[in-house]
């Protein structure tokens, strides 16, 4: 059953840590007006609902469900990546990842399934159990099950809570349930010991993906790509995943194994 806007608005609000008083002067309205939509005492317009997810910062998804608990049309379409309008970004999308090679670069959906990748090196995906590798492959169980990457990852117990501290605060800011419950999963997997992270003497200032494969132990970092200006929702929830070396023994292995 929906909420009511004013609770859904609330929602967001508690969210994001903000008092009535702070939203209220940020968004430039009155704190009373505001206290009368959260309680349900006044409707608010959909521009006032649109200008009030814009101060929150509400996902496009999470726009639509307002809008429609505000009795309005929902604004923002949800299309496959292989439609037609989504054609140009979908190119963008395969350039982006082609220009990653040697090195992997993943498209991950809202939910860490890998929609599109690079193909870059297989290794990494050696011995992992088929069940892990089939579509949707999801990043983080394909990461963390003891049957995929976890038991080749050298620095385990970091590279986990990197993770979790990501998908947590993923599940903090909008509360989906499909990602909760993969929350409750992943934490049930068997928990590293934490180790020293084994580097090459550089200060690490980043937490660092560190595997043993057929080429040896690589270590890379990775850095995350969104659309700036996204008006679809599936665009707006997709997240393109580049590794990068960490250091110039991972760069050589990887890039002679490519040729």
């Amino acid at each position: 059953m929906m909420q009511p806007v004013g609770v859904l608005l609330r929602q967001w609000r508690e969210r994001r840590r903000l008092t009535q008083l702070d939203l209220a002067v940020e968004a430039e309205i009155s704190p009373r007006h505001l206290s009368f939509v959260e309680t349900g005492r006044a409707q608010p317009s959909r521009e006032m609902l649109l200008h009030l997810a814009d101060e929150l910062d509400i996902p496009l998804r999470e726009r639509n469900a307002l809008l429609i608990a505000g009795g309005f049309a929902p604004m923002y379409q949800e299309r496959r990546l292989d439609e037609p309008p989504l054609a140009a970004a979908r190119r963008a999308i395969d350039v982006v990842l082609a220009a990653q090679r040697p090195f992997p670069a993943f498209a991950l959906d809202r939910h860490w399934n890998i929609t599109a990748s690079n193909g870059a090196l297989p290794q990494l995906f050696d011995g992992v159990a088929d069940e892990l590798v089939q579509a949707p492959m999801n990043a983080l169980r394909v990461s963390l099950h003891p049957r995929g990457l976890a038991p080749r990852i050298a620095n385990l117990a970091e590279w986990r809570a990197h993770l979790l501290s990501r998908l947590r605060r993923q599940i903090e800011l909008t509360g989906d349930p499909v990602l909760e419950a993969l929350m409750t999963e992943l934490a049930a997997y068997p928990s590293p010991r934490a180790s020293p992270a084994r580097s090459t003497g550089e200060e690490m200032v980043l937490v660092p993906l560190q595997i043993e494969t057929s080429l040896g132990l690589l270590s890379f970092f990775s850095t995350t790509t969104i659309f700036g200006t996204p008006v679809d929702v599936t665009l707006a929830e997709l997240a393109i995943e580049m590794f990068f070396p960490a250091d110039a023994a991972t760069a050589n292995a990887v890039r002679k194994a490519a040729l």
